[in-house]
């Protein structure tokens, strides 16, 4: 079932899959990714529904980052429908930075994200599941910090009447009929086939096509 309506307004939130070179000084501004492939299908498919799109992530973002800035960048806003992508910097910089987010922490934050929205607006959440990509070889370990916390967004889609997105098996299902590298060329960022592909297995499921 379509759950978009006349004036709905969806935010886009995370790092630097969502960001994607953004103007932002620009309130309009949605980069040049999945949120703006979407933002550009949406509009051309429902032009009688005068959709309002905001994209507000920014590169290197923890949740910690989104809690900080969430009333602005959130309930400010006002939205109707909410997609979060977030969690691969709380895997990354256990790496680059040996500055681990332990899964309790990454849950406790990421739910109060989503209770703090709900609570305000009640709006449709839209979970997209963090993926990463075995691009280049290193990323293979990534997996022992990163899909725990990915059954963290599947579970909290589950308590929060979440539509899920699951990035990760999709990227993964990709990857099978070519080269990783070609979605994502260092195992994080999607090249434009990436955000491609996310775009349309976003509108898939927000719309029931």
């Amino acid at each position: 079932m379509n759950t978009l309506e006349k004036g709905s307004v969806i935010l886009f939130q995370g790092d630097s899959v969502t960001d994607c070179g953004r103007d932002r000084i620009s309130p309009d501004g949605l980069g040049r990714g999945y949120a703006f492939i979407i933002s550009a299908l949406l509009a051309a498919e429902y032009p009688g529904l005068f959709l309002k799109f905001h994209n507000r992530g920014i590169s290197g973002n923890r949740t910690s980052d989104l809690l900080s800035r969430w009333k602005e960048d959130c309930i400010d806003l006002r939205p109707d429908i909410v997609s979060i992508l977030i969690g691969i910097n709380n895997t990354w910089r256990r790496y680059d930075s040996d500055d681990p987010t332990p899964v309790e922490t990454f849950e406790r934050e990421y739910r109060a994200l989503l209770t703090m929205t709900r609570d305000a607006l009640d709006p449709l959440f839209v979970i997209c599941e963090p993926f990463v990509l075995p691009v280049p070889e290193d990323r293979r370990k990534w997996r022992e910090d990163l899909d725990p916390k990915i059954a963290v967004t599947r579970a909290l889609a589950a308590e929060f009447s979440a539509l899920y997105i699951p990035f990760d098996g999709i990227f993964a299902a990709a990857s099978t009929r070519t080269d990783p590298a070609y979605w994502a060329p260092d195992g994080v960022h999607p090249s434009e086939a990436g955000h491609g592909l996310m775009a349309r297995e976003w509108i898939d499921r927000v719309t029931g096509a």
